[in-house]
Parts: C-alpha cells; sequence; structure tokens
C-alpha cells in the first residue's frame, strides 16, 4: 500500500456514510466507506465517517462547516423525506451554498430524491425511470478529458464496477471519465463550480471494494481529493 501524501498538513474530512437510514440493500456501504477512507489516507486527508446524516445536515445549518464533505449515500428506503426535516434541509442548502468542497460518489445521486438544491450542487442526479446500469461486471472507464489535473495522463481503464447511465447532468460539468452504452457515450466522473464557488466532484464509479482496487481509479480519486483541498 503506497504511503500518505501531504502527511505533515493533516487534512481533515467529514465522511457522510451509508448508514442507518441512507443504507439500501444492493451496496455494501461499510466496505466502500472503508475504501474511502484508505485512499483518502493515501492522499494525506483524514476522513471521519458519520453515519448519522440527518443530524450532521442539522449541524450544518448554524454551526461550523467542515473542510471537505464526501458523499457515499444510498436512497432511503422508509418513505420518509430526505433530508429529514426543513433544518437538515438548510443544512445542506447552505453547505452546496459555501465554498465547502464535496466529493460524491456512485449511488449518492440518489439519496435526496427530487431535491433541486442536491442536484443543483452536485450537478447532476439519477432519473427515475430513465437511469440505469447495465449488469454488474468488466467496465471499460474513457478518459474524456486528459487536459485536466484529475486524468492528466491516466489513459483509459478497465474496473469491475457498475456504470450509471442516463444520468442527467449540467453541461456546464467537466466531464472527465466516461463510458459508453448502445454506442453513446455516458459521464462516470465530472467536476462542477457551484453557483457559491465551491467546487463538486461526483464519481458515479464505486459500487463496491472492487472499484476501489483499481489503481487508475484510486489515482483519480486521490487527485480529486489534492483538487478539492490544494
Amino acid at each position: 500500500m503506497s504511503a500518505p501524501r501531504n502527511a505533515a498538513r493533516h487534512r481533515r474530512g467529514l465522511l457522510l456514510g451509508g448508514g442507518g437510514r441512507y443504507a439500501d440493500p444492493w451496496h455494501p456501504f461499510a466496505e466502500t466507506d472503508a475504501a474511502l477512507v484508505d485512499v483518502a489516507r493515501e492522499a494525506g486527508v483524514v476522513l471521519d465517517p458519520l453515519t448519522d446524516v440527518d443530524a450532521a445536515l442539522r449541524g450544518f445549518a448554524e454551526g461550523a462547516l467542515p473542510d471537505l464533505v464526501v458523499v457515499n449515500l444510498g436512497q432511503p428506503r422508509d418513505g420518509g423525506p430526505a433530508p429529514s426535516d426543513a433544518v437538515a434541509a438548510a443544512g445542506l442548502a447552505r453547505l452546496l451554498a459555501g465554498p465547502t468542497p464535496v466529493l460524491a460518489v456512485h449511488s449518492s445521486t440518489t439519496c435526496f430524491p427530487g431535491d433541486a438544491v442536491w442536484e443543483a450542487g452536485l450537478g447532476g442526479t439519477w432519473v427515475q425511470g430513465r437511469t440505469m446500469h447495465p449488469p454488474f461486471g468488466r467496465a471499460d472507464v474513457l478518459v474524456a478529458d486528459d487536459a485536466h489535473p484529475v486524468t492528466a495522463g491516466v489513459g483509459d481503464f478497465a474496473l469491475d464496477d457498475e456504470r450509471y447511465t442516463f444520468l442527467r447532468h449540467t453541461p456546464a460539468a467537466r466531464v472527465l471519465l466516461a463510458h459508453e452504452h448502445e454506442g453513446r457515450r455516458h459521464p462516470l466522473l465530472w467536476v462542477h463550480t457551484r453557483r457559491g464557488g465551491g467546487l463538486t466532484v461526483y464519481d458515479a464509479l464505486g459500487h463496491d471494494a472492487r472499484s476501489y482496487a483499481s489503481a487508475a481509479h484510486r489515482t483519480v480519486l486521490r487527485r480529486s481529493l489534492d483538487l478539492l483541498l490544494p
């Protein structure tokens, strides 16, 4: 395992992980949370995991915001609103309106369904009835923009994962990774500058630990963290 980078700077972030009501039946959030913590450690970033997502969002409403937020969530299955209440929704809005950088991965496109604030902050969303993914398996990932520091010199790569397809995303987002499905190219990773000036990186990869076993994927994630926390 590679040694931590930027170890002297002790950069920190908050990981909103898929526990509690933001877990779902399809994603092993415990292992992907652990993988994200490990990749962040390689980038010299300490991630503090939190699984009480709504409590964290309520804290964002008036309290100090973290230096970085990493989001690895699924869609709540309990039928309740997400975020859970007006204070949590205000906290999410405050986070996304400010400069705090956000890295969101995989099923986090589904965690606040129908929430326009989250879609605008993420730069896209899962569209119920349209977005899908082919069966889990070997995925060919294409570098769509090799002039960006996150992807420069990485080259196309393959890994075992889900390929999210027909996501809705803003044309203003800079797409760095993509895949092809039925003759059409679909984004897999983009960088989005939010209206308040903060940066969001969304990575559609990361279904389970096999995705994070890819050296190229880990490189892209480490560079994403360096972009978000220079």
